[in-house]
């Protein structure tokens, strides 16, 4: 396959397709130790911010990805959460879909 060919092909699929913006919010299982949370915590203790109570520390990802609908978007979405941005055996996540591009 020639390169104009491939380009020809990718430039018909995205024609039937719309672009989505992931957020994914990714955090650890409740009661699991949260070894960052605890150090920042500490850290911010020593600045003098004594009123905190509990520091949870976690990871948010923004994607911005193409597919033909909604569903098909969130089904991409959580094949990659399941298959590289999740650990499953200690933590969770939720997501935020919205149509239009990442900036």
């Amino acid at each position: 396959m020639t390169q104009r060919t491939r380009r020809r092909r990718d430039e018909r699929t995205h024609d039937t397709e719309r672009l989505f913006r992931a957020k994914v919010y990714i955090s650890l299982k409740k009661g699991l130790v949260d070894p960052q949370g605890s150090t920042i915590k500490e850290a911010l203790e020593s600045l003098g911010y004594g009123n905190l109570t509990r520091v949870r520390f976690g990871k948010y990802i923004e994607l911005g990805l193409r597919a033909k609908g909604r569903g098909a978007a969130e089904e991409k979405l959580k094949e990659m959460c399941g298959k590289l941005l999740v650990n499953p055996v200690i933590e969770k996540y939720s997501y935020h879909i919205e149509e239009g591009s990442v900036r």
